[in-house]
C-alpha cells in the first residue's frame, strides 16, 4: 500500500516553505550524513497520529503581476492537485484574501479533492474576524496557525489525517515480486514494460491499482507471480514540458512505495541527470531492492571500454547506490531484455537475506578487530553485541556504549564488511543503534 500524496498549494510567500518544515521536522536529517543522496526534494516523509504520509511541496506558484494565473501556471496547480490524495491549500491571513487565492481555490474545487485550508501567519488566536473572508473559496472552515512559531499545527495535521485514505490489502499470493519500473520522461519505460510482458506472454489481467492511474499487470515466468506496476501518468505526453518532468517523480514515489524491486531506468544517449538522482534517491532511502536499467543501449558509438565507462559514470553520479547491479538494454530490439529479470529475481532474493546471530556477531568481532572503532578523545565507541531487526531490507541492530560516537565512514566499512562477507547485492542495508547501559555493558 502507497503512503498518501498531500501536496502543499499556494501563492508565494504564504509560508508554505516554513510549514512543510515544520510538518516534516527532524525527519528531513534522517540520512543528512550520507553524502552523495540528492537534497533538494520536493517531497518527504511526514507521520502525524501514526499515519505516514509523503508531503509534495509544489514551490511557489508563479503567479502573473497582474494577478492572473496563465496557463501554464494553471496546469502546475492542476498537476500537483491529481496526483495528491489530500490537498493542504495556504493563505496568509495576514495579507488576507487575493484573488490569486479564489482562482486557485477554484480548480480544487473543480477536481474535487479533499482539502485542508490552512490560514498562516496568524497572530491574535483570540479573534477569528480575520478568517472570515476565507469561507469565500468554499473550502470549508479555515484551520488559523503559525507555521514560523509553529502554533496550531497539531489542529492541523488532525484535520488532514482525517482526511487520508484508508489503507487497504493488496490481494496477491505471498511469494510475488512487485515491480516498480519508474524513471525520467522518455526514457523508454512503458517500452521496457511491454517488452517485458509481451516476452513472458502469461498476462494475466490488468488491474487498476489503489492510486490514481496506477495499472498493475500481474504475469508469470517459469510458474513464479510477477506484477508490474505501472503509472499511465508516467506514460502520457503532455505540452507542459518541465512540469511533467517535476511531477513525474510524485508518481514514481507512489510504485516505489508498493513495490518489492525498483527498476530504475535511464537514457544511455542523456547520461544520469539530476531528476534521475531524484527519483534513485528516493527508492534508495524507501529500502528497496533495485536494478540500474540503462536503455537505449543500441543508439550508443561502443568500443571495448564503452559499458566500463558508462558503469563508472553512473556510480559516481549516484555513488549512494553503489550495491545496484547495472544492465545495458534496448527495449526498441529486445537486447538483454530478459537479463532484467533474471536479476530482479536475484535482487529480491538478496533482500530478504537473514543471517543467524552468531554469524552476525562473529562478523562484527573480526570486523572490530582488523579495524577498532573511532574514538573521540577519551571515549572510543564499543559495539557489544548485534542482531538482525528484520528483512526488505536487512535491517541490523547494533548495541554500543555511546550511539554518538558511531562515525558514517565506520558505519560503510560495517555494511562493506557485511556485503564481502555476505552478497546483499541490490539492497540497501539499514544499520540501528541502541544504547546499552553500564550495568548492561
Amino acid at each position: 500500500m502507497p503512503k498518501p500524496v498531500v501536496a502543499i498549494v499556494g501563492r508565494p510567500n504564504v509560508g508554505k516553505s516554513t510549514l512543510f518544515n515544520r510538518i516534516v521536522g527532524g525527519r528531513v536529517a534522517i540520512v543528512e550524513d550520507e553524502p552523495g543522496v540528492t537534497r533538494d526534494r520536493l517531497y518527504l516523509e511526514a507521520e502525524w497520529a501514526g499515519r505516514s504520509f509523503t508531503l509534495v511541496d509544489t514551490g511557489g506558484l508563479d503567479f502573473q503581476e497582474n494577478g492572473e494565473i496563465n496557463r501554464g501556471v494553471r496546469r502546475q496547480i492542476e498537476l500537483a492537485i491529481q496526483e495528491a490524495n489530500v490537498v493542504l491549500f495556504v493563505v496568509d491571513a495576514r495579507a488576507g484574501l487575493n484573488p490569486d487565492d479564489e482562482d486557485a481555490a477554484a480548480i480544487i474545487r473543480r477536481l474535487n479533492k479533499p482539502a485542508v485550508l490552512a490560514a498562516n501567519k496568524v497572530e491574535n488566536y483570540g479573534s477569528q474576524t480575520q478568517l472570515y473572508e476565507f469561507y469565500r473559496l468554499g473550502l470549508g472552515e479555515p484551520v488559523p496557525v503559525s507555521a514560523a512559531e509553529g502554533l496550531n499545527t497539531g489542529d492541523l495535521l488532525d484535520r488532514l489525517v482525517e482526511l487520508l485514505p484508508h489503507e487497504e490489502e493488496e490481494k496477491y499470493p505471498a511469494d510475488t515480486i512487485k515491480i516498480a519500473v519508474i524513471g525520467r520522461p522518455n526514457v523508454g519505460k512503458s517500452s521496457l514494460v511491454n517488452t517485458i510482458l509481451g516476452e513472458e506472454r502469461v498476462i494475466v489481467s490488468k488491474i487498476s491499482g489503489t492510486t490514481r492511474d496506477a495499472i498493475d499487470t500481474p504475469f508469470e515466468r517459469d510458474g513464479r507471480p510477477y506484477v508490474i506496476i505501472d503509472t499511465a501518468g508516467m506514460r502520457r505526453k503532455s505540452k507542459v514540458g518541465g512540469l511533467t518532468e517535476k511531477y513525474s517523480a510524485i508518481r514514481a514515489l507512489k510504485a516505489v512505495d508498493r513495490s518489492d524491486v525498483v527498476l530504475i531506468v535511464l537514457d544511455a544517449v542523456a547520461g544520469v541527470t539530476e531528476q534521475d538522482k531524484r527519483i534513485a534517491g528516493y527508492a534508495h532511502e524507501a529500502g528497496k531492492a533495485t536494478v540500474i536499467v540503462v536503455n537505449k543501449w543500441d543508439l550508443i558509438n561502443k568500443d571495448d571500454r564503452t559499458m566500463n565507462r558508462f558503469t563508472e559514470n553512473i556510480r559516481d553520479e549516484l555513488n549512494f547506490m553503489q550495491y545496484a547491479p547495472v544492465v545495458y538494454i534496448s527495449a526498441l530490439t529486445g537486447q538483454r531484455v530478459p537479463r532484467v529479470l533474471e536479476l530482479v529475481d536475484f535482487v529480491a532474493g538478496q533482500h530478504a537475506i537473514r543471517l543467524s546471530t552468531p554469524n552476525i556477531n562473529n562478523l562484527i568481532k573480526e570486523a572490530v578487530m582488523h579495524n577498532p572503532p573511532p574514538g573521540d578523545k577519551s571515549r572510543r565507541l564499543k559495539i557489544m553485541y548485534a542482531t538482525q531487526g528484520g528483512v526488505k531490507p536487512p535491517k541490523f541492530i547494533l548495541f554500543v556504549n555511546e550511539p554518538e560516537l558511531m562515525h558514517f565512514s565506520y558505519r560503510r566499512y560495517l555494511e562493506n564488511q557485511f556485503r564481502n562477507a555476505y552478497g546483499f547485492e541490490g539492497t540497501p542495508i539499514w544499520f540501528g543503534l541502541r544504547r546499552r547501559s553500564k550495568e548492561e555493558q
